[in-house]
């Protein structure tokens, strides 16, 4: 999977696309009269750039030259205006660009987890975290980036450049094409060396991918790592690629060493052939001094866009990349839709039915086979089985994270494709064995932030699930903050803590999903006492690895290899002498051996 992802991020595309270029401008739609403010101002501002060398012109050759105090005082005070035009003018533009990328930027972004949280479980299954934050966060800042330095920084280069050069045109053509006769040479030089430029950004982007996946995965498998002793040889590995991104960033130094100097030296030859040309002029009367002085500042800041380009480029590339990334994401269909008229119940009984259901995560590759069973309401049936078995994968389908590929699974009578699918999940408490924290305090965990779930029902049920007194000595008591998964809380902390969630949302159908494999035994016991509060009246489904927990559950699915291979009460089955049968025995003897090393390391030593 890590291979697959820096391929993707090795792939950038072209500098321009005119298609991905049209679908990013969509998103500035809704501001356009920000943009026509922003484009006025940056004409504005490319006027005052232009304005201030024509003003020295006309202070040297009308004022200076005539040795005139008021005129000249007049003009100093002309060009100070300009300068504070200048920066009024580039103020409210950056100002109006920036807000408009931003506001732009927060619409796609919100787009995008709009689209994520609709999509299917297998959808996550194909594609890891940490691409789909990329999509989310850094790629769209990337676009942000186009909008606030790349196009518009493009458009005012542009219209700087060539409002210079018809400004120079239009005070001295001559001169004009003498100033500007290195410019194919420098155009040539730009062209190499955007060129280079993109094979080093391509190659960084592929080694700086290794690099943090590399320091990810170090990071989440430190304690591997340290109880191994493998942190030498991590160290050399991680030290390995961090050479190549300092190598490939070096050769980027160097191309950057070597053309910046260049326009530079340009820079300076120009405005040497300027004196050496202009001199001859104003010498015999040609042209005067104020012409020259005007042509040096023009050429300086002419200069500045073309030294600006590799960051330009750079830029529009990464934001091709990273727009191509964001719309290929957004033009993934829901595999999994609502239908246009779903249908509901006023009062759900909590009754389901499974009629030969078959479902498969991969084409040809059935992890349920013909599964049948009918659960009526109240009734508390459990699914147990060997891992793999395919009970979690009944409780996907009837959650409907995956839709099945033939048969059906009612609730109350009607499909759960003919249901809205929220509407459907609302009904269905899904308590699991790795319980997930949100960051916040005990309360929106609990809650989880819906308004619908008053404080006092909350209250109600931390205690009916014997997690109130805990919850009563912790110094904030219901407002406690919560660590990153709840990494301060343990195990059955936070298993307490999701069965009061699920008692706050009162479901009419409870699904536990080996929600006690992960407890002592004395926690267990607790858990068990929160369970029966947890069950009253309700449609139970419960996978457990631990048949004890199961023992007066009214009915019992073994299933096996994705098929219902035995059925019946922990009694009856017991008496059939099958699967469930020699299940039980291994659990049983496993356990007593527990018991009797228990008992052996209790005694004390002669």
């Amino acid at each position: 999977m890590t291979e697959e992802i820096h391929q993707e991020d090795e792939i950038l595309g072209k500098a321009y696309d005119a298609h991905l270029m049209g679908r990013i401008l969509r998103y500035l739609r809704p501001y356009w009269k920000l943009l026509t403010v922003s484009f006025t101002f940056l004409l504005l501002h490319t006027g005052t750039q232009l304005l201030g060398p024509y003003i020295t012109k006309v202070a040297i050759d009308r004022y200076i030259a005539n040795q005139d105090i008021h005129g000249l005082d007049l003009m100093a005070l002309a060009y100070l205006g300009v300068v504070l035009l200048g920066f009024i003018f580039l103020f409210i533009q950056t100002y109006a660009t920036e807000y408009t990328g931003q506001r732009a930027m927060h619409d796609l972004r919100m787009e995008v987890f709009s689209h994520l949280q609709k999509q299917d479980m297998a959808y996550f299954d194909r594609n890891p975290v940490g691409r789909l934050m990329t999509r989310t966060i850094n790629d769209v800042e990337t676009l942000n980036e186009l909008f606030s330095t790349g196009v518009v920084g493009l458009l005012e280069d542009m219209c700087i450049v060539f409002g210079i050069a018809m400004a120079m045109l239009w005070l001295d053509w001559k001169l004009a094409l003498v100033c500007l006769s290195a410019f194919p040479l420098i155009l040539y030089i730009s062209r190499f060396y955007r060129r280079r430029a993109r094979e080093v950004y391509r190659e960084s982007r592929l080694v700086l991918a290794r690099l943090n996946a590399g320091l990810q995965e170090n990071i989440a498998g430190i304690g591997t790592i340290q109880t191994f002793g493998q942190e030498e040889k991590m160290y050399r590995r991680f030290q390995e690629i961090n050479l190549d991104y300092r190598n490939v960033l070096l050769r980027s130094v160097r191309y950057n060493a070597v053309f910046f100097p260049i326009i530079e030296i340009f820079s300076a030859l120009t405005i040497g052939l300027l004196l050496w040309y202009g001199g001859r002029q104003i010498v015999s009367g040609a042209i005067q001094a104020g012409v020259i002085v005007a042509f040096i500042q023009y050429i300086q800041r002419m200069y500045q866009p073309i030294r600006d380009l590799a960051e330009k480029y750079n830029i529009m590339q990464a934001a091709m990349a990273s727009s191509e990334r964001i719309f290929t994401l957004l033009d993934t269909r829901q595999t999994i839709k609502n239908p246009e008229r779903p249908k509901n119940v006023e009062r759900l009984r909590g009754e389901v039915e499974f009629k030969d259901v078959w479902l498969s995560y991969n084409r040809g590759e059935p992890v349920l086979k013909g599964v049948s069973f009918h659960v009526s309401p109240g009734e508390k049936v459990a699914l147990v089985g060997a891992t793999g078995g395919g009970k979690t994968s009944i409780i996907s389908a009837l959650c409907r994270f995956y839709d099945i590929d033939q048969g059906a699974i009612l609730v109350d009578g009607i499909d759960v494709r003919e249901w809205d699918k929220q509407a459907l999940r609302r009904h269905l408490g899904l308590v699991l064995q790795d319980v997930f924290l949100f960051s916040g305090d005990i309360a929106a965990n609990i809650t989880l932030g819906d308004s619908r779930v008053r404080p006092e029902r909350m209250m109600e049920a931390a205690g009916r699930v014997h997690i109130a007194p805990f919850i009563e000595k912790l110094p904030q008591k219901y407002q406690e903050e919560v660590q990153e998964r709840g990494s301060t809380l343990s195990q059955g902390q936070r298993q307490l803590l999701s069965f009061a969630r699920a008692l706050a949302f009162d479901p009419k159908i409870l699904i536990l999903d080996e929600a006690t494999s992960s407890v002592d035994t004395r926690t267990e016991l607790l858990i068990q006492d929160a369970l029966h509060e947890l069950l009253k009246e309700r449609t139970a489904l419960i996978i457990a690895h631990r048949l004890s927990t199961i023992k007066n559950a009214d009915r019992i699915l073994v299933i096996h290899k994705g098929e219902i291979w035995e059925q019946g009460s922990h009694d009856e089955l017991l008496a059939q002498g099958g699967l469930y049968a020699r299940l039980y025995d291994l659990q049983y003897r496993f356990q007593e051996d527990e018991n009797r090393a228990a008992n052996l390391a209790s005694r004390p030593a002669i």
